[in-house]
């Protein structure tokens, strides 16, 4: 059967090239928001952006890794350098995470959104990393911190490269600083990887939205 035309767009192919992008995502999300279950993000090479009105961690660390994935047309593999951070437990406000997927046949662009913790109940996560490219703060306030240790001697956060999730791209001599308590306020960054053991939604709600840029982006 010939799929259905509108305004030149045939909604079957439409639907066919977002699945990969966004349609597990969202699955997941709704899997997260009706209870705690083991959560990976990881959007196709791409870089996502992630904003919350606070995130309070802790049992903290921070060290320097690389993350290797596909490029965008799947033709080769790339590196690109990231700085872990990584919590025993997390409390996450006004949480928001956004990834624009380009839909090359019809030269546009579509955002998916997804928000959580903004209505009074927190984000809630447990071995939490995040594989950070730039992150910007209003304000930081870490308690309890040690500078300069190596990544492998850490001891206040969760360990590098756990083998359940496939993280082996830190070296365990490398620069890392840890602390018992790590608090961000006003955080905006973008990030190639999000993993989680527990990752607890609260008021979730995702959306898709034509176009990317501020106002439909986290930030």
């Amino acid at each position: 059967m010939e799929s259905q035309v509108r305004g030149g767009t045939r909604w079957k192919r439409f639907a066919v090239v977002m699945v990969p992008s966004v349609a597990a995502t969202a699955a997941i999300g709704v899997a997260l928001a009706q209870g705690a279950l083991a959560a990976s993000f990881s959007v196709s090479g791409q870089e996502f952006k992630v904003r919350a009105g606070q995130l309070e961690g802790h049992g903290f660390t921070q060290y320097g890794a690389v993350d290797t994935g596909k490029s965008l047309d799947g033709s080769k593999d790339e590196a690109h350098p990231v700085a872990v951070s990584a919590f025993n437990t997390a409390e996450i406000t006004d949480m928001c995470q956004s990834v624009v997927t380009p839909i090359p046949f019809l030269n546009k662009q579509v955002t998916l959104k997804l928000t959580a913790g903004d209505k009074g109940k927190k984000v809630e996560a447990s071995q939490l990393y995040i594989d950070v490219a730039n992150l910007d703060a209003k304000e930081a306030l870490f308690k309890g911190m040690d500078i300069g240790v190596a990544a492998g001697s850490a001891t206040k956060g969760p360990r590098p490269n756990p083998e359940e999730y496939k993280q082996k791209k830190a070296s365990p001599f490398g620069f890392a600083q840890q602390a018992d308590t790590a608090i961000l306020t006003d955080v905006k960054q973008t990030a190639w990887a999000t993993t989680a053991g527990t990752f607890k939604l609260s008021n979730l709600h995702m959306g898709l939205s034509w176009g990317s840029g501020e106002g439909i982006e986290c930030y």
